[in-house]
């Protein structure tokens, strides 16, 4: 599948500015710390940024509205409108931490439920496909959802090293996160390169009974929509270097780093905030490369008609 630049980005900031929420909506920042405040406002801001980012992707942006009448059937359209629902209760909790420094018991764990449903239907998108059988696994929501608490957790240690609560605590809690979702995605790649293909050129023409299947001119002279969004290939050992940079920087490096926070940090600083701020890039690196592959690497079953 083509890696569209928006969706990456769609993807990968709404993830971390959902994750980013859902810590404060549970609470486990001081509400009255400014460091608490400031990350109420880059919570917002990722996922706003996120949202618009996946505009880009449209053909005529201007009818995005439409897209949430369909919420029965369409886990686009239950995205849309649980990313709208749940800026109500994420706003009412900010306006809360800034103007009075107070957390709402109720509005706190509402968003934090929302920002995990609206995550959640981001990769029923993904894994409801039955037609990209690398996506067709319930791996797929769950990694997202993985990957997006440890990029909560994570900016979330950063705002605890400035005052915004007990970073040691934070910082184990990202770890753990961390590492369970890379443990998610190593198994969605295990189970990606070994599940045989379900559909196959012989399955797709339905011409297995007069023999072999090959093909023997592509449908197409020229490039068309399918061959470019559904065609796009990544070569092996290209992928192989991707996953090593991804697994690098978004595992082994700020896993590293918040173990040497949360066991030297106390209670924040400088120093750890400066830490805080490289495991915080790192993870990002790490996940867009990730995020790259996951598109890159999906194969689309119209592609049996193309020789794939």
């Amino acid at each position: 599948m083509h890696p569209a630049p928006s969706i990456i980005l769609f993807t990968t900031l709404s993830g971390l500015g959902y994750g980013l929420a859902a810590v404060l909506g549970l609470g486990l920042l001081d509400a009255s710390a400014m460091a608490t405040k400031l990350a109420h406002l880059l919570a917002l801001g990722l996922i706003a940024g996120g949202l618009l980012s996946s505009t880009l992707h449209l053909g005529n942006p201007q009818r995005a509205w439409r897209a949430f009448s369909q919420w029965r059937t369409s886990w686009l359209s239950r995205e849309g409108v649980l990313a709208v629902t749940s800026f109500v209760p994420l706003s009412l909790s900010a306006v809360a931490s800034i103007w009075s420094g107070e957390y709402l018991p109720l509005s706190g764990p509402l968003g934090a439920a929302l920002c995990a449903a609206t995550v959640y239907c981001t990769a029923m998108i993904y894994a409801s496909l039955r037609s990209v059988q690398a996506w067709n696994t319930q791996l797929t929501p769950l990694c997202y959802l993985l990957f997006a608490l440890a990029g909560g957790l994570v900016l979330a240690s950063l705002f605890a090293s400035l005052g915004g609560g007990s970073v040691g605590l934070i910082a184990v809690l990202a770890v753990m996160a961390i590492a369970g979702a890379w443990v998610a995605k190593l198994a969605w790649w295990r189970r990606m390169a070994a599940e045989p293909p379900l559909s196959t050129p012989v399955s797709a023409t339905g011409l297995g009974f007069i023999g072999k299947v090959r093909l023997l001119e592509r449908p197409h002279v020229n490039g068309n929509y399918l061959t470019d969004e559904m065609g796009f290939r990544v070569a092996r050992k290209h992928a192989a270097k991707l996953r090593a940079i991804a697994i690098g920087l978004g595992a082994i490096v700020p896993a590293a780093v918040l173990a040497v926070v949360a066991l030297t940090a106390g209670e924040g600083g400088w120093l750890a905030a400066l830490a805080c701020i490289v495991a915080a890039l790192s993870f990002l690196a790490g996940v867009l490369a990730e995020r790259w592959l996951f598109f890159a690497e999906a194969r689309h079953a119209v592609m049996n008609y193309y020789g794939g």
